[in-house]
């Protein structure tokens, strides 16, 4: 077996070990979200699908800052533990409105891959990778990390 059908295998068996040890999602969640992901604002989730809105900062090159009006959907799924709140993965796709720079006034997209780590009660992190686009801009691909707590209903 080559290099790369083992790294598949091996991946493949993890994800069916995670499938079993799912948990559920909490029917509702109300997210006060202070840092990037998915903006810093606020998102409401119910089932397995959340709105949020907020103000977004990213840096696409180093000491240079580029604000946003941010709002979208996320989809979530594979809630991994056992836990009451358990970590989950989730996929987001946003409507952006560029507020400075050469993005001033600007329409843009992004979508955004990752994952929340719950740490305790409503505390959560995430990490992500968001790919944004404008038009006339070349795509610009970044990390999404955050720090956010969340009420559960």
């Amino acid at each position: 077996m080559t290099f790369m059908k083992k790294i598949i295998f091996i991946g493949f068996l993890f994800c069916t070990k995670i499938s079993f040890a799912q948990s559920t999602l909490s029917e509702q969640e109300i997210s006060f979200n202070f840092f990037r992901n998915p903006s810093v604002g606020l998102e409401y989730r119910y089932k397995k699908v959340s709105v949020h809105a907020g103000y977004y900062l990213t840096n696409f090159k180093a000491n240079t800052t580029w604000e946003f009006v941010k709002t979208g959907l996320s989809f979530w799924f594979l809630p991994i533990g056992k836990r009451e709140k358990p970590s989950s993965f989730y996929a987001q796709m946003s409507y952006l409105r560029g507020q400075n720079r050469d993005y001033k006034n600007k329409n843009a997209v992004s979508l955004d891959l990752g994952f929340r780590l719950m740490i305790w009660n409503g505390l959560q992190a995430r990490l992500g990778i968001i790919g944004l686009y404008a038009k006339d801009k070349n795509l610009k691909i970044n990390p999404t990390p955050s720090l956010n707590y969340s009420l559960f209903f």
